[in-house]
């Protein structure tokens, strides 16, 4: 059977100057641009109208743009998914948004006359269609919003019951900095904020989670173990016992995330953005955020009876 990364014996927790450094430079900026950017929606929270249309020729996208720009859908996007015959036309500004107020088809009627009008009757075949009113959008945003509160909220209470408060406190924070760096990365990459985004969200802090708890679960077993060794070297110990195990999980999920982000298409490729990148960053957490600050932790309020020795003072 291969084995990799076996009997390893690195010092994690001495890198954790660089890796706060990391966080400071990819975190910190991201807290200020996000109130004055903010993120890019899709029409399932802004309200709006999508239709995928599939052409017999390759219709010119400038083509498009100008016959849409003539009939007051100048700011329409347009581009193409999947091949050039496959076009996509959205919706979503101000006036075309209050327009869905009065019916949600006036936008996707209005798209489909002028092409055919252009192209002819039999030119194109209409897809999906997509078409969400203002008041549906925002209440789809805040449904999402208030999704994600509970599921870390949920994660919170697992991981008090699951733990002493030391490591409850560490495995939060360590989740909470995955949650706003995958944010951050949304923000980053301008990726569109869809129903597919959010559940990546949701599953990397799920993923988060689960990779904290490997660790702490390691930890625990190694303070009954191994009760004369410093808590130093036995952080990292049991990062390289489970180094192993994060490795292979992480490698074969990135493998088929691989797969979604070549073969996805334009739909599924935003999911699969964040879900690598939270991946990434839960591995980061476990292993260079949660163990330094269980140890700095430890240092300020030790456990009673703790064994502790001089070269974990040292060390730190």
């Amino acid at each position: 059977m291969l084995r990799i990364l076996h009997n390893t014996s690195w010092d994690f927790l001495r890198q954790w100057r660089l890796a706060f450094i990391s966080v400071l430079v990819f975190v910190v900026p991201a807290l200020v641009l996000v109130p004055v950017k903010g993120f890019t929606y899709s029409i399932e929270f802004t309200g709006g109208t999508q239709m995928e249309l599939i052409f017999k020729d390759a219709p010119a996208i400038a083509e498009v743009r100008g016959a849409l720009a003539a009939v007051g859908l100048e700011d329409a996007e347009i581009f193409n998914f999947g091949s050039p015959n496959d076009i996509v036309v959205r919706a979503q500004e101000s006036d075309q948004v209050a327009e869905l107020a009065t019916g949600a088809e006036n936008v996707a009627q209005r798209i489909e006359r002028t092409l055919r009008e252009k192209y002819g009757a039999d030119a194109f075949t209409v897809g999906r269609t997509a078409a969400v009113g203002p008041r549906v959008g925002s209440e789809l945003r805040q449904q999402a919003s208030l999704a994600t509160l509970i599921a870390f909220a949920l994660t919170l209470v697992y991981l008090a019951w699951r733990f002493e408060w030391r490591f409850g406190v560490v495995a939060v924070l360590a989740t909470l900095h995955d949650l706003v760096a995958t944010l951050a990365f949304t923000m980053y990459m301008n990726l569109e904020v869809s129903v597919f985004v959010v559940g990546a969200v949701l599953t990397v802090i799920g993923y988060s989670m689960n990779d904290t708890v490997v660790v702490f679960d390691r930890v625990r077993e190694n303070l009954k173990m191994h009760r004369k060794e410093s808590l130093y070297d036995l952080l990292n110990r049991s990062v390289n016992e489970t180094l192993p195990r994060t490795v292979m999980t992480g490698s074969t999920t990135l493998a088929c995330l691989l797969a979604l982000l070549i073969f996805g298409g334009s739909v599924i490729r935003p999911f699969a953005w964040v879900l690598t990148f939270g991946i990434i960053v839960g591995t980061f957490s476990s292993v260079f955020i949660a163990a330094p600050l269980l140890h700095w932790i430890e240092r300020k309020y030790p456990r009673p009876n703790a064994a502790r020795s001089p070269q974990a003072s040292a060390r730190a």
